[in-house]
């Protein structure tokens, strides 16, 4: 997408030159004559705002193109002024694809993360935090209610003394076996580790697949002097001694004061959940310039959503930094595929019903939207499931689309920062602070309580690099310990990824 600020007197918007279709910035009504460019479009049909009409002409099978890219073939001609959808247009995605290493410089921008600091906390391993809270975990479902009550007992006993007291509970670790059971430790094992916790309280049962000795044991990050662990099987009083855990804990960490960290050291998540027809022409983009500046300053932007990748997988594979990275990132994709195939689904099974009324048609379409939050930087890393980041620079994780897993993927890889945008919205937190991101004005006025910034001003003739600055502002707020909506709202939640039998 351009830098040209898009104003109110337009109606419809053009990404990419090369492109079958525009973008309505307002319902138009059939018959209407448009303007784009010194040319004139009539609307053959209703176009409601945010879906598309066909600027030039495509025959049946031929790729129809947005962003410069097949978002699907034809199924039948469409002409120029049709409102081009789902019953015109359909997926190209099939299978597992071939994909050749073709190394070429990427793109870089100078993104403007500079020498910007925020106020964090310096933790022992290196790493930096953008919150010191106590985080009560659990190995299994079974104590998941135990760890909320001693949280929420937790949080009024020592109101004021560190950034809160929070559970994080789930439904797993009982009947799990193999990578399923591995996937639930590694997962739980990293939140442990999190900078934004300054001290761990982790609840075991006993009985569990899920043991606590096995889980700590492969834990090699987590601050032991941090850390408080037990059975409840095996005490009296599982309430009081928790809370007596909690009290040494916050003892620690209420000692701890935040200090400017530099922006190298910020890990920002990358998500996006309920898209519009206007997520890949204002908040994706704007997020992926935050991931340039994060990126050029020598921080960690973190990429996730797998099968939001399919049919834009030329794009990120493009920005691989070397043969291995390209190799690890189409072993994750190739394998997001199989998983779908292996459980006989079709892996273009998407988009959503939400995202389908808002404007977007197939997979491709979404997925060229939602690499946007990619930003140009180069892809240096990529992770599994439950990894956690390494070396600075844009990073791709391996999680499924869904909201919840991964944004508590994205969370436990080390992100202390997430940028979800929506263009439906939603109230769900996680443990990392969220802010969400409008793509339109509607929904940031419609629902002040859950949105903390507006990406749809660059409708209203904001340009996109005036809004980056403001949102990067937000981004350093946030990080030096501003709330987010979501943490005002107390919403905080979890969700791992099952992935196989139950016992």
């Amino acid at each position: 997408m351009t830098d040209t600020p898009l104003t109110q007197r337009e109606s419809i918007h053009l990404v990419d030159p090369r492109d079958h279709v525009a973008t309505a910035l307002r319902d138009i009504v059939a018959g209407e004559t448009l303007d784009l460019d010194g040319r004139t479009i009539t609307a053959r049909a209703t176009i409601p705002k945010g879906h598309k009409i066909a600027i030039r002409a495509a025959k049946a099978g031929e790729d129809v193109l947005k962003y410069g890219w097949p978002i699907g073939r034809a199924v039948i001609d469409i002409a120029v002024g049709d409102h081009v959808h789902v019953h015109n247009v359909a997926t190209r995605l099939e299978g597992v694809e071939d994909f050749t290493w073709a190394p070429a410089r990427p793109e870089r921008r100078d993104g403007g993360g500079g020498d910007r600091t925020f106020d964090g906390y310096r933790r022992k391993n290196g790493r930096a935090g953008t919150r010191n809270e106590i985080w009560v975990l659990c190995t299994v479902g079974c104590v998941a209610n135990t760890a909320r009550r001693i949280a929420e007992k937790a949080s009024q006993r020592f109101a004021g003394r560190v950034d809160g007291v929070y559970a994080f509970p789930h439904p797993f670790g009982c009947s799990q076996l193999g990578d399923d059971l591995a996937h639930t430790r590694k997962l739980i094992a990293a939140l442990a580790s999190h900078p934004n916790a300054g001290g761990v309280l982790i609840l075991g049962l006993g009985c569990e697949n899920n043991q606590l000795k096995a889980l700590l044991d492969g834990a090699q990050e987590i601050d032991r002097d941090r850390l408080k662990s037990f059975t409840t099987q095996m005490v009296e009083d599982e309430l009081e001694d928790g809370l007596a855990a909690v009290e040494v804990l916050v003892e620690i960490a209420e000692r701890d004061q935040r200090e400017p960290i530099p922006v190298s050291e910020l890990v920002v998540g990358l998500k996006c959940g309920g898209s519009d027809g206007f997520s890949g022409v204002t908040a994706n983009p704007l997020v992926g310039r935050i991931a340039d500046k994060v990126a050029d300053a020598g921080g960690t932007p973190v990429l996730t959503e797998i099968p939001e990748v399919f049919g834009a997988e030329g794009v990120l594979l493009a920005r691989a930094a070397s043969r291995e990275v390209f190799d690890q990132a189409v072993g994750v994709i190739d394998d997001f595929k199989r998983y779908f195939i292996d459980n006989n689904q079709p892996i273009y099974e998407n988009p959503s019903p939400g995202n389908i009324a808002g404007g977007i048609t197939t997979l491709e379409e979404k997925s060229l939207g939602a690499v946007q939050k990619g930003g140009r930087a180069p892809l240096v890393e990529v992770l599994r499931y439950g990894e956690r980041v390494g070396p600075h620079g844009l990073t791709l994780l391996e999680a499924p689309g869904n909201d919840a897993v991964s944004s508590t993927a994205l969370t436990a890889a080390g992100a202390t920062v997430i940028l979800f945008t929506t263009g439906r919205g939603t109230p769900l937190g996680f443990p990392a602070p969220t802010l969400k991101i409008a793509s339109n004005s509607g929904l940031a006025q419609r629902k002040p309580g859950w949105i903390d910034f507006d990406a749809g001003q660059v409708l209203a003739g904001v340009s996109m690099e005036t809004a980056a600055d403001a949102l990067m502002d937000l981004v350093i707020d946030t990080a030096s310990g501003k709330p987010t909506k979501a943490e005002l709202n107390g919403e905080r939640e979890i969700a791992i990824w099952k992935s196989g039998v139950t016992l």
